[in-house]
C-alpha cells in the first residue's frame, strides 16, 4: 500500500506545525488535516506539486510503500525503493553532539554538494 509519509520531510525540515504550513502554502484547511491524518485517499497532483516546491523535494520523497501482507514482490521491483529503511534518525541531535572539527567537515561537504547541484 502506497501511502504519503511527510511526518519524516516535516521533521528533516524542522517544520513543527505542519497543518499551518500546509495552509500557508496554499492548501485547503480541511484537506491540510486529512493530509496529517493520512486519511488521503486521492491526493490532487497540483497539492503534490505545492508541497514539494516548498519542501524543495520530488514526489517520491513524500510517499511510501508498505507491502500487504501477502503480498509478493520480486527484490528489484522498483516499489521496494519506496519502502523506509530506517525510522526516526534525529540528525538534528546528533548534530549537535557532534565535535566542531566534524561539523566543519560537514558543513564544507554539504557546501560542496550544493555548489553540484546548481
Amino acid at each position: 500500500m502506497l501511502y504519503l509519509n511527510l511526518a519524516s520531510i516535516f521533521k528533516a525540515r524542522q517544520i513543527e506545525k505542519p497543518y499551518s504550513f500546509l495552509v500557508k502554502i496554499g492548501i485547503a484547511p480541511h484537506t491540510a488535516s486529512k493530509i496529517i491524518r493520512n486519511d488521503m485517499h486521492v491526493l490532487r497532483l497540483n497539492h503534490v506539486e505545492l508541497i514539494c516546491l516548498h519542501l524543495h523535494c520530488e514526489p517520491n520523497d513524500l510517499l511510501a510503500f508498505k507491502p500487504e501482507k501477502n503480498m509478493l514482490l520480486n527484490n528489484n521491483h522498483p516499489l521496494n525503493k519506496l519502502i523506509p529503511q530506517q525510522e526516526e534518525f534525529n540528525w538534528q541531535e546528533t548534530l549537535k553532539t557532534l565535535p566542531v572539527s566534524k561539523l566543519k567537515e560537514v558543513a564544507k561537504f554539504l557546501n560542496d554538494t550544493n555548489q553540484e547541484d546548481q
